[in-house]
């Protein structure tokens, strides 16, 4: 059996983490991988993270199985974060899972078990494992424009016509907030635009928010969210806790099916348990009950939500001067696209060719998109990577 098997195509982010490690230079950049860190090249353990560790540590008396669909407390609480008040919890069916990698899997799923015809679109670009996961399942991809490679904005008009040739059933997949990977977002105004667009077309909404309290602070990030879930008939939102609890390795996720009608939670709930079932059983509980500690005590959530701040105007602060120094040595504007993205990244705009340059002549380590991760930065490695994009030539 196993002579049968193919090799599969090689993980470029993993290929490139290789590459850095194996780079002997001192003033080489790791703006590829995904993750937050610190001005010290550090992924912190948040003190609230410590905290509730301890209490969960203290206070727990067995480690049997929760349920299939997690602890109903961690469902209650994540509804919380992310939707407020602006969906009744009884219209919320809600599943634990392993990260928001877990979520968009076990969303597919259901989507390929209700509407095995419909295709999922999906911006262009997105977050790769999107569409590695759906081609996998073998559901249909249709990309839809979303950046605008000159003004490195959103290509509204474009997204708009591309989403214009959906068929009644088809889904959206819309990032909630911190677009993974250009680091351009829709405004207000655009969303309502997409929402009414999804209405009137009878398409159906869904949404994966991975990085809430990176972009403009937790409810602003969560306000395209909110607004999509009250304003359609049914929505999938899957989310992630990985980045703004920063509890990566604990595989923290959760899944919501969304509905304005009640009577339809019930069914909705249990298909999510039948597919947890199918794929893991019980969904990791660690993570999960780390983040209901937290987000349950008044304290912990406060110290939570002030180192979370702290981690968003850093990043805010990092584009800024990123910015700066670039239309200091350039003389041009022209880079100023990188203080009004929001996120963790930002895509550059450039080609691969010159990605390759950077990394080649300046230990410069990015996608080959172009997507640089703006927390892989700090004060002193700033000026380094705007002088080396500017002697590149880009």
């Amino acid at each position: 059996m196993f002579e049968n098997l193919k090799a599969q195509p090689a993980d470029k982010i993993l290929a490139l983490v290789q590459a850095y490690r194996e780079d002997p230079r001192d003033t080489k950049i790791d703006l590829g991988v995904g993750v937050y860190k610190n001005a010290d090249g550090v992924t912190p353990v948040m003190r609230a993270v410590k905290a509730a560790e301890k209490i969960v540590w203290e206070e727990q008396e067995s480690k049997a199985y929760v349920s299939l669909t997690g602890d109903p407390a961690y469902s209650d609480a994540m509804i919380k974060l992310i939707l407020g008040d602006a969906v009744a919890r009884e219209n919320v069916g809600a599943a634990a899972t392993p990260g928001g990698t877990g979520a968009c899997r076990q969303a597919f799923e259901l989507i390929q078990m209700a509407s095995p015809e419909a295709r999922v679109f999906v911006s262009n670009p997105t977050w790769p494992n999107h569409i590695s996961i759906l081609n996998y399942l073998g559901i249909e991809v249709a990309p839809y424009r979303y950046f605008d490679s000159e003004t490195r904005g959103v290509d509204f008009d474009g997204m708009m016509t591309d989403l214009g040739q959906a068929n009644a059933g088809d889904v959206v997949l819309l990032h909630g907030c911190c677009h993974n990977p250009t680091g351009a977002n829709l405004n207000l105004v655009q969303w309502q635009a997409v929402i009414d667009l999804i209405n009137e077309k009878n398409l159906v909404a869904m949404i994966d928010i991975a990085y809430q309290g990176f972009g403009d602070g937790l409810d602003e990030d969560a306000q395209a969210t909110r607004l999509v879930a009250s304003s359609v008939k049914e929505c999938l939102i899957a989310a992630s806790c990985s980045k703004n609890f920063g509890v990566y390795r604990e595989r923290t996720g959760l899944l919501m099916a969304v509905s304005n009608d009640a009577s339809q939670t019930a069914l909705n709930q249990a298909t999510l348990s039948f597919l947890n079932r199918q794929n893991y059983s019980f969904p990791p509980d660690h993570g999960a009950r780390v983040v209901t500690t937290i987000l349950n005590n008044p304290e912990l959530c406060a110290d939570w939500k002030a180192e979370l701040e702290e981690t968003r105007l850093s990043m805010l602060a990092l584009r800024q001067q990123l910015a700066d120094e670039l239309q200091r040595l350039s003389g041009s504007d022209r880079f100023g696209f990188l203080a009004q993205h929001r996120g963790m990244f930002s895509r550059l705009g450039t080609t691969p060719e010159m990605v390759e340059k950077l990394r080649a002549d300046h230990g410069i380590y990015m996608v080959g998109d172009s997507r640089m991760n703006i927390a892989g930065l700090n004060a002193k490695s700033v000026p380094i990577l705007a002088k080396a994009i500017i002697d590149s030539g880009i």
